[in-house]
């Protein structure tokens, strides 16, 4: 039998594999191959060509982007699925199941009857490219990172969907002073999290699992991760010796079924083959030739401050500091605003100690002739930074960034900023930030998005930004996530665009992807007449030039676009006046020391995970919390109404006025039983029935049903409810009821009344995916609250069935529950009058939080309404205002009645001088991307500022917070500008 060769040519990797007659392994190799998969695999056969020239064999190639090698070569191509089964079935007989990992795929086989598989679709989280991205933010090599892992104490909740939500969890965690020992360990976790949730969509993973693939192979700390997430022994926990390999394995497996050739021939064909070429979308250049690019530089460059030099000037300066998410900024400025010293690098993951390496620095270069008057800081490091070297004063980076960009252009209406994995927008209205955007779901438009094929094509960014300036054709690559990304530029390398052409097409992909995805703008005019752009990314004169042009306007660059925070925070520093500053002088800090140290808060159900900050001298500073009291002081205790109402809510369990005869009734506590439990508590108990509600949620209680959940994609609210019920059944309940309502009740503010498809329906998803609910009778049936009489006959019948409720009993107990219902609306409403009441006897602003009614569940909120009312706001909801207005028709068809609430207390909003709106939105909402555009559009048009806070499962609230207290900036801003302004009362 001849020997067969098996070739795995997958996303960002090749792997050859040659087998015996006896399927042993005679040779194997696993090389990235940068874009260049057929050249790669022929390398590979040409280092083993001694040992096999002259003889025959049989040779399959398998892989995600192995097809069109194949069929380029008239090579046969098995399905990377059937191969790895193949493997499996020969290697591996009684597996049950198999996670394969990969650069940029993930997947899960099941066995047992038919083959099923899952695999990841429009996202690269929790692949190898995403641990490979976390790595380079921690900046440590892969190999550090897994040896990082294996030494944790905790395990921090981390978003793996994409690694812009990543960097927004693990960023503040460094900050603050978490080890990277346990982010580290965290992020394999995060892959695990979503590799089960996400690929595993309902179905159970047990028995015999088989793990493959690069990163399963080589990281030993992402192994522990899943085999102690899914409990697992050795037994049962299987890592091939050469699972790296597998696919390729099965593949030459397979070959037994396909036509032998010699090996000499089967290598012509691979190395003579030419994949079919498909013609390319192209666009204009970015440039006509060097004169205009000379025109261009020339006009950008006259944006820079006056340089001063630090050895002989004599004076007083300003110090701005910008801690900011990857990167350490720093400016000293003469009183002109003229820069004395900057500095600019990675954090490395440890803040305090790039900015006391730099604060000596500057000592050391002013000596006594420069006394620096004033420090500010700002960026997610802000309060860390300001604690450990006594800074002045700490500024939300939104403020800072506009006291920079309106040095620069005192008429600036529009600030946009690119960093690394994230982008801020912000819209100025007289003289203060109005309006923020920030990229919510996708690192698409940012600066290590082009960095990443930068490196993969083998290139540093500045030489491939520069690249694409003269490209004649520049492809047109669209604007996505980084996975399609990746195989439009592989496509169109196929396709022969030359590296010149994939760059300037990349730039201007960025630029698309800022203006129509996160600014999701019509048209330049809605961004404004005078735009500084600022962030490294705009430092590459290729994005700026594609912005520019897309958008049909110059804008302003700074030189210093990149230290822009910093720069802010220096004039502010400027601006206080100081005589004396309170800043670690050159002393203190040969005595400065730091260490920190990972706890967590149990003083309440948040649970914050804590870092407490121990400097030298006794000093501390504690971060992560959302109150005051791990600070050793009281919670402050302001009127809020999402407290209220989930006090009052959760208060509706047990007999009521009832015996409990007729036994135990399991209400599950989410999505919209928050609306309709006081109904459902006063009809059950009005019949004997003791009502059970499932316990407080949590991050462990939504685990408890993760197994469960079929779709990855549905919002954490509804995620959720199959923890909930888990709990009721393990709780013993008699019976659990849960109905589905398509409608809501008819409040008369909308063109209809409908729930939204996942709340309406989620009962029934509930029934068919959570094989616990067979061991308890599970009540899902269709109920009408809105219809008064009809739902009183239904109900009555359906009670009558299933418990043998004489039917008279049923309609007495639905009347009184419409009464219960309504006296709760009515309380709720009172309650909101008197806060806004007490607000204004005690002269606080009040925030509007508008969302959904189960956005005041505090395992979804984070902890939020806490983070507001810290801040001396009076908090109230949407459902205590909406009524205040009545119909009035909208752009969209309203039809949801939880929206039509918000609406309506936007347009309320509109007309109250000390209020303000706080949008929640849950990730994953579909309606909610219709509402969020609505809602802007009401305040904005009512004068009014938009803040939008986008929700999941991980609790940080590093982002929340600078957009609170942004959304304070702008208000004091306007409070300065119209003192005279006078409040209505509600009424």
């Amino acid at each position: 039998m001849s020997l067969r060769i098996g070739i795995d040519i997958g996303s960002t990797t090749v792997k050859v594999v040659v087998l015996d007659e006896d399927n042993k392994l005679l040779f194997r190799s696993y090389e990235r191959h940068y874009s260049k998969a057929r050249e790669r695999a022929c390398e590979t056969l040409h280092s083993i060509q001694d040992k096999l020239r002259g003889k025959n064999i049989k040779l399959v190639i398998t892989g995600s982007a192995g097809l069109g090698v194949a069929k380029a070569a008239g090579i046969d191509f098995v399905q990377e699925v059937y191969a790895t089964a193949a493997a499996v079935n020969t290697y591996i007989p009684g597996t049950d199941a198999v996670i394969e990992l990969g650069g940029e795929d993930a997947k899960i086989i099941f066995f047992g009857g038919a083959l099923e598989e899952r695999m990841n679709g429009s996202c690269a989280g929790g692949t190898g490219a995403f641990i490979d991205q976390m790595a380079s933010l921690l900046n440590v090599t892969i190999d550090e990172l897994d040896a990082l892992s294996l030494k944790h104490e905790k395990i921090y909740p981390i978003a793996s969907r994409c690694g812009v939500f990543a960097k927004s969890d693990i960023q503040p965690i460094l900050n603050q002073g978490g080890r990277k020992e346990d982010v580290a360990a965290s992020i394999f976790q995060a892959v695990v999290d979503q590799t089960v949730a996400g690929l595993t969509q309902g179905r159970e993973l047990k028995g015999k699992i088989v793990f493959l693939g690069g990163p399963l192979h080589f990281l030993m700390g992402l192994r522990q991760r899943f085999v102690e997430t899914l409990k697992l022994d050795e037994e049962h926990a299987i890592f091939p010796a050469d699972g790296d390999c597998f696919a390729a394995m099965g593949a030459a497996l397979c070959s037994t079924d396909y036509v032998e050739r010699p090996f000499d021939e089967a290598l012509r064909l691979l190395e003579e083959s030419v994949e079919a070429k498909n013609t390319m979308d192209t666009l204009l250049p970015l440039f006509d030739g060097p004169e205009q690019y000379e025109d261009f530089t020339i006009r950008h460059n006259a944006n820079h401050p006056p340089e001063v030099d630090v050895n002989t000037y004599t004076g007083d300066a300003w110090l701005g500091i910008d801690a900011g998410s990857t990167t350490t900024k720093i400016c000293l400025i003469a009183p002109d605003g003229g820069l004395l010293y900057t500095y600019y690098h990675s954090n490395l993951g440890n803040p305090v100690a790039v900015v006391l390496e730099q604060l000596k620095e500057i000592y050391k270069l002013c000596g006594d002739r420069v006394t620096i008057k004033g420090a500010a800081v700002t960026g997610y490091g802000e309060d860390l930074v300001k604690n450990a070297f006594g800074c002045d004063l700490g500024l939300v980076e939104t403020v800072a960034h506009y006291n920079a960009a309106a040095h620069f252009n005192p008429d600036v209406d529009f600030i946009i900023d690119i960093g690394g994995q994230d982008m801020k927008c912000f819209k100025i209205r007289n003289g203060a930030v109005d309006s923020i955007m920030l990229n919510e779901a996708c690192s698409s438009g940012c600066g290590s998005f082009i960095e990443t094929f930068a490196k993969a094509l083998g290139y540093n960014i500045a030489d491939f930004s520069k690249l694409g300036l003269f490209a004649r054709h520049p492809v047109n690559l669209g604007s996505r996530c980084t996975v399609f990304m990746n195989s439009s530029v592989k496509q169109a390398q196929k396709d022969g665009a030359s590296v010149e052409d994939i760059s300037a097409g990349l730039s201007i992909s960025i630029v698309k992807n800022a203006v129509y995805k996160v600014i999701r703008a019509a048209s330049a005019d809605d961004l404004g007449k005078h735009i500084v752009v600022q962030g490294g990314t705009f430092l590459n004169d290729a994005v700026l030039r594609a912005f520019e042009l897309e958008l049909g306007r110059n804008v302003t660059r700074p030189t210093i676009a990149g230290l822009m925070g910093a720069f802010g925070a220096a004039l502010a520093a400027r601006d206080l006046h100081l005589e004396q500053s309170t800043l670690l002088d050159e002393t203190a800090l040969q005595s400065f020391t730091h260490t920190a140290k990972p706890v967590t808060c149990n003083l309440c159900t948040n649970h914050c995970s804590l870092t407490v900050n121990s400097f030298d001298g006794g000093r501390k500073f504690i971060s992560g919390n959302r109150c005051s009291r791990p600070l050793g002081k009281e919670k402050v205790s302001m009127p809020d109404l999402m407290i209220y109402k989930y006090q009052k809510l959760r208060a509706m369990e047990g007999k009521g006025e009832g015996d409990g005869s007729r036994g135990r009734m399991g209400i599950p506590f989410g999505l919209n039983m928050y609306e309709n439990l006081p109904f459902w508590y006063t009809f059950f108990t009005k019949l004997n029935f003791e009502v059970v509600l499932s316990p407080e949620s949590s991050r462990k209680l939504y685990l408890k049903g993760q197994h469960t959940i079929p779709s990855d994609t549905v919002c954490y609210p509804a995620k959720l409810l199959h923890g909930h019920v888990e709990a009721l059944v393990e709780e013993g309940v008699d019976a659990i009821w849960y109905p589905c309502m398509s409608y809501n009740n008819d409040e008369g503010i909308g063109d209809n009344h409908y729930n939204c498809p996942v709340v309406a329906y989620y009962p029934e998803l509930l029934a068919a995916n959570v094989p616990m609910l067979k061991q308890t009778k599970y009540l899902d049936p269709y109920v009408g609250l809105w219809r008064h009489k009809d739902f009183e006959k239904r109900i009555a019948k359906l009670m009558e069935d299933e418990f043998g409720v004489p039917k008279r009993e049923s309609v007495r107990a639905a009347k009184a529950a419409y009464g219960a219902y309504d006296a709760y609306v009515h309380d709720v409403r009172e309650t909101g009058a008197k806060y806004i009441a007490q607000a204004r006897a005690e002269g606080r602003n009040i925030i509007v939080v508008c969302g959904r009614p189960y956005h005041i569940d505090p395992e979804i909120n984070h902890g939020i309404n806490d983070l507001i009312t810290s801040f001396g706001f009076v908090l109230v909801t949407e459902d205590a205002l909406s009524y205040l207005e009545g119909y009035a028709p909208r752009k969209v068809l309203n039809q949801w009645t939880f929206q039509s609430r918000m609406y309506n207390a936007a347009r309320y909003v509109c007309t109250q001088s000390d209020m303000q709106v706080v949008q929640l939105v849950s990730f994953g909402c579909g309606t909610d991307a219709i509402t969020t555009d609505e809602m802007r559009d009401i305040l904005e048009k009512g004068g009014k500022l938009y803040t939008q806070l986008k929700i999941d499962d991980i609790n940080n609230l590093g982002a929340v917070r600078i957009r609170i207290r942004s959304l304070m900036a702008a208000m004091d801003a306007r409070r300065n500008r119209e003192p005279s302004e006078t409040v209505s009362l509600v009424g």
